[in-house]
């Protein structure tokens, strides 16, 4: 059987990718089931770069295939910020509550009250064998300055899609048409098609 580690300690991102291979011949483990590990720096300046970063540092350190996403959120009127740096956009690894604080701070300063956004996710997968594959999925939007709902994880109160925000969908409504639930379902088939993983 074979053993796939998730890069990451995200609870909300651990459940999405467990999901995910569901009715698969695979054994999912949490970085955390590995005790502690030196946090790889992710210096890139892309998702794409990010995600290898995080996924041959984890490979290396758990000598296990491991799938690792970089994902986040970008919002037209601030010139596709956070992007790259969603997780720490208040300054360091700070909380949802004030990256999301910054962030409507940053829209009123532009004196708008919505903008068109997109969640964006890249996940790179690193075998043992060195092997690398990418997949990416994107989810459009827009991000208003009130929240609603209190599901999801992230910017997820304040990004909605039509009249419902991200956080007031169902998990199944959300894996559907989520960033990270799209690339997820391309990395299992492009896994499934390579011959690394089979059904159930």
């Amino acid at each position: 059987m074979k053993k796939i580690v998730i890069a990451t300690k995200n609870k909300g991102k651990i459940r999405e990718m467990k999901d995910a291979f569901n009715g698969f011949n695979v054994e999912v483990a949490a970085l955390d089931e590995f005790g502690e590990l030196k946090e790889a720096v992710e210096d890139g300046e892309t998702f794409e770069e990010n995600a290898k970063i995080k996924a041959a540092h984890y490979q290396k350190l758990t000598d296990t295939a491991v799938i690792a996403d970089d994902s986040g959120l970008e919002v037209e009127i601030l010139d596709n910020a956070p992007g790259v740096y969603s997780a720490r956009f208040a300054g360091g690894h700070e909380s949802d509550a004030a990256n999301n604080e910054k962030l409507i701070e940053e829209i009123k300063k532009r004196n708008a009250t919505e903008s068109p956004a997109r969640y964006r996710c890249v996940l790179a997968f690193a075998d043992v064998s060195g092997d690398m594959l990418l997949t990416d999925g994107a989810c459009e939007g827009e991000i208003r300055l009130t929240p609603k709902g209190s599901g999801g994880f992230g910017y997820d109160p304040y990004f909605y899609i039509g009249e419902k925000s991200m956080a007031e969908l169902t998990l199944e409504e959300k894996d559907k048409i989520s960033h990270r639930g799209v690339a997820l379902r391309k990395m299992v088939k492009l896994l499934e098609a390579r011959g690394i993983i089979e059904a159930l």
